[in-house]
C-alpha cells in the first residue's frame, strides 16, 4: 500500500487540533469576553504573519481592487485586520456557543431593519437570505432564527468532519437548520415552499453552477443559485449581514428587499439578478472593507480558465 503523505497529515493535524479545540470551547465560555477578544488579537496578528499564502492573496486582491486608491500601508493594515477581525469573530462565536438566551443575545446583536425581513416573511413564499462572508457571518445565520423566523442554510461541509459536526450543532442550537451543499437544489426549493427563510452566501468562487458578473471592478464567477430559486419560487431577496461595531459588539443589518427581475428570458434573467444581488454585496463590502474575506481567492476562475477548462473537457470527450 502506497505511504499518503497527505492522509496521515491530515489525521495528525486532527489528532493534535481536536483535543485542542475542546479545551479552547471550555475556556472561552467562562473567561471574559473582553480577555478572550484581547487574545484574538495576538492570534490574528500571528496568522496575518505566518499565513504566508493568505496573506499575499489578500494583499494581491486588495491592491487589484483599491489599486491607487489606498497607499500600499493602507492596505497592509487593512488585510492585518481582516485577518484580526477572522480570528475575533471565530472566538467570540466558539465563546457563546451555548448562549440561546434572547435577551443576552441580542444584548451582543444591535438588529436594524427587522421590519424588512418581516415584510418579507409574511408573503408565505419563503425568504432568500443573502448573507455575505462578511465579520461573523456564523452569528449572521443564526439571527434570523433567534429573531423567531424558521431558518435553514445550505453550506459545504468542511473537510474537518469533527469541526463540521460541533458546528452544526452551535447552529442547530440557535434554531438553524443546515442544509449540505452538495445536491442539496431540490432541498431549498423545499425549504422555501414551506415559507423558511433560507441563508444563501454568493460572495465566493465555488464549483457550483455560476456566472461571470462584476464585483468590485472585475469579472467575478458568481453562484447563480439565488437567481434561480427565487425566479423558481417567487421567494422574496432579502440582503443582510452582521458588521463589527466601535464598541466590538455586532450590528445585524437587514436590507430591504431586492426587486426580481422577470422577463420570461431564463438566462437572461438569471443574470441580471445575480448582478444585482452581487452588486449590494459590494456595497457592504466597500463599507465595511476591513471586515471582508479578502484572503479567499474571489477571482481564481476567469473566462480564459474557464474556457481551457471545457475545451480540455471537449477533447478528452473526443477521444473517449
Amino acid at each position: 500500500m502506497e505511504f499518503n503523505r497527505k492522509y496521515v497529515r491530515r489525521k495528525a493535524t486532527l489528532i493534535i487540533i481536536y483535543p485542542f479545540l475542546g479545551l479552547m470551547i471550555t475556556l472561552f465560555r467562562v473567561l471574559p469576553i473582553r480577555w478572550i477578544r484581547r487574545f484574538a488579537l495576538f492570534v490574528g496578528e500571528l496568522v496575518y504573519r505566518y499565513a504566508h499564502t493568505s496573506r499575499n492573496r489578500a494583499l494581491a486582491n486588495l491592491e487589484g481592487v483599491y489599486g491607487e486608491g489606498k497607499t500600499q500601508e493602507e492596505r497592509i493594515a487593512m488585510a492585518r485586520n481582516v485577518f484580526v477581525e477572522m480570528v475575533k469573530s471565530f472566538f467570540d462565536y466558539v465563546a457563546y456557543s451555548k448562549l440561546t438566551d434572547k435577551k443576552r443575545f441580542f444584548s451582543l446583536i444591535e438588529v436594524v431593519g427587522q421590519a424588512h425581513l418581516q415584510a418579507a416573511y409574511e408573503q408565505g413564499k419563503g425568504v432568500i437570505c443573502l448573507v455575505p462572508h462578511l465579520s461573523s457571518w456564523e452569528f449572521a445565520a443564526i439571527t434570523p432564527p433567534m429573531l423567531g423566523y424558521e431558518t435553514s442554510a445550505a453550506s459545504a461541509a468542511m473537510k474537518i468532519k469533527l469541526l463540521q459536526n460541533k458546528m452544526v450543532k452551535f447552529r442547530a442550537r440557535r434554531g438553524m437548520k443546515n442544509i449540505n451543499r452538495d445536491g442539496s437544489y431540490a432541498k431549498l426549493v423545499e425549504t422555501l415552499r414551506k415559507g423558511e427563510c433560507l441563508i444563501l452566501m454568493i460572495d465566493q468562487d465555488t464549483k457550483v453552477k455560476s456566472m461571470f458578473v462584476e464585483f468590485m471592478g472585475k469579472p467575478a464567477y458568481t453562484p447563480t443559485g439565488a437567481a434561480r430559486l427565487a425566479l423558481e419560487t417567487g421567494a422574496p431577496i432579502v440582503p443582510m449581514a452582521m458588521t463589527r461595531k466601535e464598541d466590538d459588539n455586532y450590528r445585524f443589518i437587514i436590507y430591504p428587499e431586492l426587486p426580481l427581475i422577470n422577463t420570461g428570458d431564463p438566462e437572461a434573467d438569471i443574470l441580471e439578478n445575480t448582478q444585482r444581488q452581487t452588486k449590494i454585496i459590494e456595497e457592504m463590502v466597500r463599507a465595511y472593507p476591513a471586515q471582508w474575506v479578502w484572503m479567499h481567492s474571489r477571482w481564481h476562475t476567469t473566462p480564459e480558465k474557464l474556457e481551457a477548462y471545457r475545451q480540455s473537457k471537449r477533447e478528452e470527450k473526443k477521444e473517449s
